[in-house]
């Protein structure tokens, strides 16, 4: 089975091809010829998912699936969420976006916090939604250089370490993403 990822996040597309298995064939956008900026205008985490994998099916007419991620803060009534990726800006820095969320929780004392994936499957025609979600809290302070986005800045619980502080076989096992794929997987492998 081949599946196209949309995605142009090279390492979201090597942490998800990571963990499926040797049957499914796992494409990103650029593999299919598609260089476009997908829209992401949804009011919700679901909503976008949903947005990018009805854009690829409908456009190019792949079998796919695209995932949307937030971080939801407590303290800040869950932001940044949905906007998490363009936090501090369209220029969907990283470092800004962590810089603005810890300047934002400068003071605060809870900082508890969840990561949620939702990836929107379309295929054969049917859409399944799969959803994710690690509990955890934002450090005081960047910890590691290992993934990508805010995971420099979020411990789950039950760890001391930050999600940028483990390998990428120990944060897909326990991470959001990695939660809504193994649903996808499994749900592939019994298909």
């Amino acid at each position: 089975m081949t599946l196209v990822f949309a995605s142009h996040n090279t390492h979201k597309i090597a942490e998800i091809r990571a963990m499926l298995p040797n049957s499914i064939t796992l494409l990103g956008l650029d593999d299919i010829g598609c260089h476009d900026d997908i829209p992401e205008t949804a009011e919700t985490i679901e909503g976008n998912a949903i947005l990018k994998a009805d854009y690829v099916t409908q456009k190019f007419g792949f079998d796919c699936f695209a995932d949307d991620t937030g971080l939801e803060v407590d303290a800040l009534h869950g932001e940044p969420g949905v906007y998490s990726a363009r936090y501090a800006g369209q220029q969907k820095n990283a470092d800004d976006n962590m810089a603005k969320l810890l300047d934002k929780l400068e003071a605060a004392t809870n900082r508890s916090a969840q990561f949620k994936t939702v990836i929107a499957l379309n295929l054969r025609g049917q859409q399944h939604l799969f959803t994710g979600i690690v509990r955890g809290e934002i450090t005081r302070e960047r910890h590691g250089n290992q993934g990508f986005g805010y995971d420099p800045i979020f411990r789950a619980d039950g760890f001391q370490k930050t999600f940028a502080e483990l390998t990428m076989e120990e944060k897909a096992a326990h991470s959001h993403r990695g939660k809504a794929v193994r649903q996808l997987i499994d749900f592939l492998t019994k298909k």
